[in-house]
């Protein structure tokens, strides 16, 4: 059996609950995902706070990191034990286990251990928006901050 991380009702870190929870089945274009590491985030608190509300008894998380455990039909790229993370949209990673569209996983490199994975990756997508999208910095603009040798 595994386990779920809840949010019972807005509020603090005592608004999260553990329950029983059994891993499903993937659908067309899903896989089923075993974590390994999980990652914490503000959008996480906003959730469990209330500020962007949960469906009652909803699971947290936008983020982790763990190992293919079952592919859904149509599923190409991936294979049962391949180890990846994810970040973004649908919620629901405090979880053991979770059904994730196939299409979020990115393949994780032996070198990047799963912890790694799990607190950067949200992390690093935000920063590279923020530096290539929103404000394009590029060498110069910020001077002793960014060399170009």
């Amino acid at each position: 059996m595994d386990i779920k991380m809840t949010v019972c009702h807005p509020g603090g870190a005592d608004s999260l609950q553990l329950a029983a929870d059994a891993p499903a089945q993937p659908g067309a274009g899903e896989i089923r995902v075993r974590h390994d590491a999980i990652g914490v985030n503000f959008l996480d608190i906003y959730h469990r706070s209330g500020l962007y509300p949960l469906p009652e008894h909803g699971v947290p998380g936008v983020e982790a990191a763990g190992v293919v455990e079952a592919l859904g039909a149509g599923v190409d790229g991936l294979v049962v034990g391949q180890r990846i993370a994810y970040a973004g949209a649908p919620v629901g990673a405090y979880r053991t286990t979770r059904l994730l569209p196939a299409a979020r996983a990115i393949a994780l490199p032996d070198a990047i251990t799963s912890r790694v994975a799990a607190a950067a990756m949200l992390k690093g997508l935000t920063a590279h928006m923020l530096l290539t999208r929103t404000c394009a910095v590029q060498p110069g603009d910020l001077p002793g901050y960014f060399r170009t040798s």
